[in-house]
């Protein structure tokens, strides 16, 4: 943990105790699909784009929540390949709000010494968004921190397909070079993928009581521990983040043995 438990969670809810944490079983990685910010607006008579906006102080809450307590890979989903379906003004908005968002962030996650990358398609992200990440990960590549993989215009089944043509362009290389291809395992494959460098997620969080995986992590969320909340994203803070965390150390990952 990069600070106690006492100032992580200073004010728990009742019912809730900090200290029943075990330092000992915090997940490695855990992956977040961020649901329900249409809905809280809705719920408000505001526009969808206000339950964006208000979802990113849930993103501020968890990061940091996540940074303390001693996460290495908080993985968040911001954008899907399915999103570019929503109205164009919803999708234009969202692109610039997370262009200024990270702008506005970029600093204080570099003081914290998270790195900062993206997993997707990023090519086909509007420039001005593309280069604040791009910015970003510049800023933040040497950090040895937590490490915030966002994922926008991703796709899991897209990282699939992606990583099959990348090693079968690898594959062809070699045999034109009078070589032979690397036989084709799960560790072969693993490395073609996004998330070639970031270990499986431990642990999933879903929000707004759905119970879908929505195309995230596809290959990566195998043996992955879900938690699912009917907390909408926006009103998710670091005590329904802690939930999460003390339900998961109440698992037994057996990974197919006998436990």
């Amino acid at each position: 943990m990069n600070k106690p438990l006492f100032e992580i969670f200073p004010d728990p809810p009742a019912g809730l105790d900090p200290a029943a944490v075990d330092a000992e079983r915090i997940p490695e990685h855990i992956a977040v699909i961020m649901d329900g910010n249409g809905r809280w607006a809705k719920k408000r008579a505001l526009n969808r784009l206000k339950g964006h906006a208000a979802g990113i102080e849930a993103v501020r809450e968890t990061i940091r929540a996540a940074n303390d307590i001693g996460v290495k890979y908080l993985t968040i989903y911001s954008f899907s390949t399915e999103n570019w379906k929503r109205p164009e003004e919803e999708v234009m908005g969202l692109m610039d709000l997370f262009a200024q968002t990270m702008l506005a962030e970029v600093d204080e996650l570099h003081e914290e010494h998270v790195r900062v990358m993206t997993i997707g398609r990023t090519s086909a992200l509007p420039k001005k968004t593309r280069d604040a990440f791009d910015a970003a990960w510049e800023k933040t590549k040497g950090n040895s921190g937590m490490t915030l993989v966002v994922a926008i215009n991703y796709g899991g089944r897209n990282e699939i397909i992606d990583g099959i043509n990348a090693y079968m362009r690898q594959a062809h290389e070699v045999i034109a070079a009078g070589g032979k291809p690397e036989a084709l395992s799960e560790d072969t494959f693993g490395r073609y993928l996004y998330t070639s460098e970031i270990p499986d997620p431990d642990l999933l969080i879903r929000t707004s009581g759905e119970m879908r995986v929505s195309n995230f992590l596809l290959w990566q969320i195998a043996y992955t521990e879900f938690y699912c909340t009917d907390v909408l994203w926006p009103d998710f803070n670091r005590y329904e983040f802690l939930r999460a965390l003390l339900d998961y150390q109440k698992r037994n990952r057996r990974f197919g043995a006998v436990g």
